[in-house]
């Protein structure tokens, strides 16, 4: 299987570096993203942020041009929305579509009015000096870089018409100060068309436990059409 993995705010694809080994170490190919304007070098433009749209072009590019079978599309919290955009247009390219303590939206959600009051006082805080940019907060690892507002706030557009044989899985990191994921976990758990699974580990799950979410990602089925 291909995965293709793209991460949550102020990180890039080093993120998944720990997970991408062992899942090529079981024969897997992997492809993880860092999204437009999180670039180790800096943005090419800081006076025109990418916005959500922005990033769901680039990983449909990606996606569209990819010509291995099966596919499955993974998003790390704010990569939750980008993976949902992708999939309600290229659906068909897909087998799996996998949220890791992710967003999961509706038409006309975005990252902002999903998430949590402390995350949504924390990209106000962030973003005090130019509006533009929300600051890396404490704890992230050096490599991560300041996220587009824009992306945050911009909500989504979904035609509501996802692919019947597109396999859908969620998996809850469990509680964590600040959560806005553990209602999401437990209405997912009892909906037929969804897998949840539960790595106890906070929310940065692909760092604090590489092993198991590459175990869990490796154990998707192939096809479930």
């Amino acid at each position: 299987m291909k995965f293709v993995m793209v991460p949550g705010g102020w990180q890039g694809g080093w993120v998944f570096d720990s997970v991408a080994a062992q899942l090529r170490r079981d024969g897997h190919h992997v492809e993880a993203v860092t999204l437009s304007g999180l670039e180790w070098d800096g943005p090419t433009d800081v006076d025109r942020p990418p916005n959500l749209d922005t990033h769901i072009d680039q990983v449909a590019e990606i996606i569209a041009r990819s010509d291995e079978a099966p596919l499955a599309l993974c998003g790390h919290s704010y990569g939750g929305m980008v993976i949902a955009g992708v999939a309600d247009r290229l659906g068909d390219r897909l087998d799996q579509l996998v949220f890791i303590d992710a967003y999961v939206p509706d038409d006309g959600d975005s990252c902002w009015s999903l998430t949590s009051d402390s995350f949504r006082e924390l990209f106000i805080a962030g973003a005090q000096a130019d509006g533009r940019w929300v600051a890396v907060p404490e704890g992230l690892d050096p490599r991560a870089r300041p996220h587009p507002m824009a992306s945050f706030v911009q909500s989504i557009r979904l035609g509501g018409n996802p692919s019947r044989g597109l396999g859908r899985t969620f998996i809850s990191g469990g509680a964590w100060p600040g959560s806005p994921f553990l209602p999401l976990a437990e209405r997912l758990r009892n909906d037929s068309d969804w897998r949840v699974h539960e790595i106890p580990v906070g929310h940065n799950i692909a760092r604090r436990d590489p092993h198991s979410l590459a175990t869990v990602l490796g154990a998707l089925p192939p096809n479930v059409a």
